[in-house]
């Protein structure tokens, strides 16, 4: 038995996910590849030989317990990094005893009669046996079904070593557990310490545990006040440790059974309960138990133990003799959490050279060394902003004797970009035009001036209240004045500007001279609406898509999978003679196979759902949100209040809007509820989704590669709507919509 028979809990993984756009990237760069080689090979007749294929070697890794043991995963990491360098294609299998989960004589024995008949006709090169349940089977079935396979061993107790009878065949490394190095670091930390409490269980490997701390603290039994307490049921186990004085420490072995015959899982249960209890600070056996507010020790590392094995199995791959490769004993290191240091006051330079310390925080500098740095170049930046403000002064007189000449370039620019400048005399209502007047309305192009009414009857009369509203606006308020709007030619030719200017202000706030700047924009209005007919079609081509998708999956593969469900029962059925594992699977498979079939019945609907022509677009969107929280788990607060009857295509607008939006919702947000709500106002209908949830950078989730939120700004701009998304990091997303009601039918006069 191995002290990780214990670590049953879970461990979290970290999974990295390659980004979309990298895997795109990948993939063309396959293909160009791909395409180079093909045309070298046409091209050039002599072609160089293809590297030759590595030889395969087996590898059978035996596990006391499953891959749910935080220990079994950290070996199994380690062996296999290590196996990676091996000249050979390494064909890895893998056996669990599940010791902990079937400890029953029968049952084991079950595991093993099918291990041994899986193996019966496949010869392995190498058996790495991991705890002293694995190496006990190896060495019982070695001469019968493993003979001449080299065995490398890990994860037992050194001092089981005489429990089995290793020959050459054999090499590894044996788990030297030393509690009393574990108390010696803790008299260190904590010198008055007078009082040392042992916690352990009932199972046999607690048992186990607490005798070889027995055996190894025995010669301090003469300093201090040992005691054992493997004997309490948990509650008062708990009890007892919050009672404990400042002069203690607490070493936990293991408990995976208490008195009142309650079964714990290891680490993840026991030890976080004793931690939490303790008065006094609590040292724990090894590396896999760091983590829940253990001071730390000298712990058996499993990262290291499988590094050993998985380098001893390499060089007996690589055609080393297992004879030649001395066992060895110990893979320990001393290892602390910086936090439990800091809870208990435990003075970090008292730890033995060399001590690993996790989870350290860190100083002032590590953690504001860029707001420091930046502080400081921001000051260095201001005091040469200053010098420049001082050298800017200096120069200005300069700069103003040289304004008559500028102004004159300016003109020359203006009428080079096809731009048009003017300079308003408020006062006395006089304009002057300069620049490329031809273009604009039609007049050479050199310079007008003229009585500012000419230009009004310029305006054409469609815009002649929006561009003096906006002039008003920005004379009364003193903003920049901005517009696009027609203007009429001498001609009657109709063109497109878009013009900015700035009012000047006397000493009595009454404006007197505005200067502004137009430009003709008629060919990118043309290019606009270019566009616009395009996306309008496009999507319009993508809504008939995805009806035809719709319609293929609900009409040909979903009843193709209903009928292989029925199949499936058919079979059932039929024969009912079949052994009880094959009927079983049979139905697994059927219910997989109707799983399958509600999914792509699903997707069938979200691609295009009928509901939305029937029954109209809110209706449409209630029963989407109802179907979707049931599908998906999700609890989704749907509310609505429009009376008028919404046009189909703002209707289809929306829907997609709310799907789109509520996707994310689940898929990114973290959370379990999402609120929907759409209403009618004089303004036209509003729609609002918004969760609680972890939130994102719109910003640069715009900039990304993804098509959603740019899919829903194409939508409903092309009713004339406007859409605001609002995200930060951990406060939520919200996604507003507005569409005035008259959009609908410009859109369908559009699309007509």
């Amino acid at each position: 038995m191995r002290l990780r028979r214990t670590r049953g809990e879970s461990s979290s993984t970290a999974v990295s996910v390659t980004n979309l756009w990298k895997a795109n990237f990948r993939g063309t760069a396959q293909s160009i590849g791909l395409f180079a080689i093909v045309t070298v090979a046409l091209l050039s007749p002599q072609v160089s030989s293809a590297a030759p294929v590595k030889q395969v070697r087996r590898v059978l890794i035996f596990h006391e317990l499953g891959l749910s043991s935080p220990a079994e995963i950290l070996l199994d990491q380690q062996i296999v990094a290590m196996l990676q360098n091996s000249p050979f294609q390494i064909e890895l299998y893998r056996e669990y005893l599940e010791a902990n989960l079937f400890p029953s004589p029968s049952e084991q024995q079950e595991i093993r009669d099918s291990i041994l008949h899986r193996y019966r006709d496949r010869k392995v090169d190498l058996i790495i046996a991991l705890g002293m349940d694995p190496l006990a089977f190896v060495v019982g079935m070695h001469e019968r079904a493993f003979k001449d396979v080299p065995v490398v061993f890990g994860g037992t107790l050194v001092g089981r070593a005489d429990s089995v009878k290793l020959d050459s065949q054999y090499t590894g490394i044996w788990d030297s557990f030393e509690p009393e190095k574990t108390l010696e670091v803790a008299l260190r930390l904590q010198p008055k310490t007078r009082h040392v409490v042992v916690v352990g269980g009932k199972t046999a490997f607690d048992s186990e545990l607490v005798a070889r701390f027995h055996e190894r603290l025995r010669s301090y039994e003469s300093s201090l006040d040992i005691t054992y307490v493997t004997d309490l049921p948990m509650r008062q186990l708990l009890d007892s440790l919050s009672r404990l004085n400042a002069n203690t420490v607490v070493l936990i072995t293991h408990i995976g059974l208490d008195a009142a015959g309650t079964n714990f899982v290891g680490a993840s249960q026991a030890d976080p309960m004793v931690v939490n209890a303790s008065s006094a600070p609590v040292f724990g056996p090894s590396d896999v138990d760091l983590g829940h507010g253990e001071v730390g020790g000298y712990f058996d590392s499993f990262a290291v133990e499988g590094s050993t094995v998985g380098e001893m199995a390499t060089r007996i791959l690589g055609g080393e003799s297992p004879k030649n490769i001395p066992v060895v004993k110990g893979a320990n290191v001393y290892m602390f959490d910086w936090r439990a240091l800091r809870r208990w006051g435990l003075e970090e330079s008292n730890l033995p050279p060399g001590s690993i310390v996790l989870n350290r925080q860190p100083t002032v500098w590590e953690a504001y060394k860029w707001y420091i740095v930046g502080a400081t170049a921001l000051m260095l930046l201001e005091t040469l902003l200053i010098l420049g403000l001082v050298w800017q002064r200096h120069r200005r007189k300069k700069a103003e004797s040289e304004l008559a000449f500028t102004y004159d370039g300016l003109c020359l620019a203006v009428e080079a970009g096809r731009a048009v400048g003017w300079d308003w005399d408020v006062k006395h209502g006089r304009d002057r035009w300069f620049g490329d007047l031809q273009t604009m309305f039609g007049m050479p192009s050199d310079s007008y001036s003229g009585n500012s009414s000419e230009f009004r009857r310029r305006v054409h009369l469609e815009d002649e209240e929006l561009v003096w509203k906006a002039i008003d606006v920005a004379r009364r308020d003193r903003k920049t004045f901005v517009a696009e709007f027609r203007v009429v030619r001498i001609d009657g030719g109709i063109r497109w500007i878009t013009a900015a200017g700035k009012f000047y202000y006397g000493r009595d706030d009454e404006a007197e001279r505005m200067l502004g700047m137009a430009v003709d924009i008629t060919e990118r209005k043309r290019v606009e609406e270019t566009l616009s007919d395009i996306s309008r079609k496009l999507v319009q081509a993508q809504e008939q898509e995805r009806s035809r998708i719709a319609r293929e999956l609900h009409d040909d593969l979903n009843q193709r999978l209903a009928m292989l469900a029925v199949e499936l029962e058919t079979i059932q059925a039929i024969r009912p003679d079949l052994p009880s594992e094959i009927r079983i699977r049979l139905q697994e498979l059927r219910k997989q196979t109707m799983e399958i079939s509600t999914d792509v019945q699903a997707l069938s609907h979200d691609l295009h759902t009928p509901k939305l022509e029937y029954l109209g677009a809110i209706a449409a969107m209630k029963s989407w949100c109802r179907e979707f929280s049931e599908r998906q788990s999700i609890e989704i607060n749907f509310k609505d209040n429009v009376s008028s009857v919404v046009p189909p295509e703002i209707g289809l607008a929306l829907f997609r809007v709310l799907q789109e939006a509520v996707h994310n919702a689940a898929k990114h947000s973290g959370v379990k509820q999402v609120s929907a709500q759409i209403v009618e106002r004089s303004d036209g209908i509003h729609l609002v989704i918004s969760d609680s949830g972890r939130g994102f950078d719109v910003e640069a989730a715009k900039k990304g590669i993804g098509l959603g939120l740019t899919s829903m700004q194409e939508r409903v701009r092309l009713v004339n709507g406007t859409i605001a998304i609002q995200s930060r990091p951990i406060r939520g997303t919200s996604v507003h919509v507005r569409v005035p009601l008259e959009s609908g039918r410009e859109a369908q006069q559009a699309a007509g």
